[in-house]
């Protein structure tokens, strides 16, 4: 029987590289493995369809699994996982001191829609009682004018956001048009210094952990995809899929807690390993439906809350049907 082709498109991830240089096969695959920043991947995947196999913007996804017009469905290997308390960044003249007075403020966005904006307002909510529809929303592209949705938001009338296709949230947050911006990638005018920008919280490692600690939420932000019209042919494919992410995976674990010679090059990488472990436990990094039931129910949640979602989700209709866990012996 001929193996079937398919290509699969990541960021060059750790956890992905035993993938990329061949140590781990996809069963029953012939893989034409492809790495690229996860805008160019999301945009090619969602607007062109080119992979079998992609990684994917989890919030994007829940919108349209939400709607039945995902091209791709999901299996549970988290690629993208990030505390977002580092990704906000506000102007020190709007007297902004800590979350709660992001209230009432103008606040830029390179989507509405995408994970890491997401998860700070579903935080926003909990901890402080803000809605989003309690803030003003800018959409605009962060360093390049005409950044577009995903999928089309279905947002109550009258819901305080616009978008902007002739600026950047960069420069508008540089000349006082916004309070504060949430972004995945720190913007530029914060990047070169600028004397009125900083972080919400300098010290967002201390408030991540904490966060962490209170909640027991390590957001996903992407997982991988695989196309539609490829996974109702292949119905094996998804279990095939996750089994090989599952174990390249588990070679950037072993290789994040060598100790006779580093393999990653930072100094005191063990020690940092070992920090987490000790918050977060053994496997802080976890794939799978069960030890993530809390987070992915959150962001169904969340997503519903926002305006995303048009209904509520259940954690089990996320992920492609099939044995998308270790087979016990």
């Amino acid at each position: 029987m001929s193996r079937l082709p398919i290509t699969i498109a990541t960021w060059d991830y750790d956890r992905v590289r035993a993938l990329t240089d061949g140590r781990v096969r996809v069963e029953g695959c012939d893989v034409n493995y492809i790495t690229m920043p996860v805008e160019e991947c999301f945009e090619r995947a969602y607007f062109h369809g080119e992979f079998e196999v992609a990684e994917i913007g989890f919030s994007p996804y829940l919108i349209a699994l939400s709607r039945g017009i995902t091209p791709y469905i999901a299996v549970p290997t988290f690629l993208s996982r990030m505390f977002r308390h580092s990704a906000v960044y506000i102007r020190t003249d709007r007297g902004i001191e800590e979350p709660a007075d992001l209230r009432g403020k103008r606040i830029g966005v390179p989507e509405y829609q995408m994970s890491a904006v997401m998860w700070f307002r579903g935080y926003l909510q909990d901890e402080f009682g803000i809605a989003a529809r309690d803030m003003n929303w800018v959409q605009a592209g962060l360093e390049t004018p005409g950044r577009r949705d995903k999928f089309p938001l279905c947002l109550p009338e009258g819901f305080p956001l616009v978008s902007v296709q002739g600026e950047t949230l960069a420069s508008m947050l540089a000349d006082g048009q916004l309070d504060a911006v949430m972004s995945a990638r720190p913007p530029s005018c914060f990047r070169n210094g600028h004397p009125q920008i900083r972080r919400l919280f300098p010290d967002y490692r201390a408030a991540e952990r904490d966060y962490y600690k209170k909640s027991g939420l390590f957001p996903i932000m992407h997982a991988v995809g695989i196309r539609r019209d490829v996974l109702e042919g292949n119905r094996w494919l998804a279990a095939s899929v996750y089994k090989a992410f599952l174990q390249a995976k588990r070679i950037a674990d072993a290789e994040l807690a060598e100790t006779t010679a580093l393999k990653i090059g930072l100094p005191w990488v063990t020690a940092e390993f070992e920090a987490t472990q000790d918050v977060m436990g053994a496997d802080f990094w976890s794939y799978g439906i069960a030890p993530n039931y809390k987070t992915l129910s959150t962001m169904a949640r969340y997503s519903y809350e926002q305006g995303l979602a048009v209904r509520l989700l259940t954690v089990e209709e996320m992920f492609a049907e099939g044995n998308l866990s270790e087979a016990k012996v």
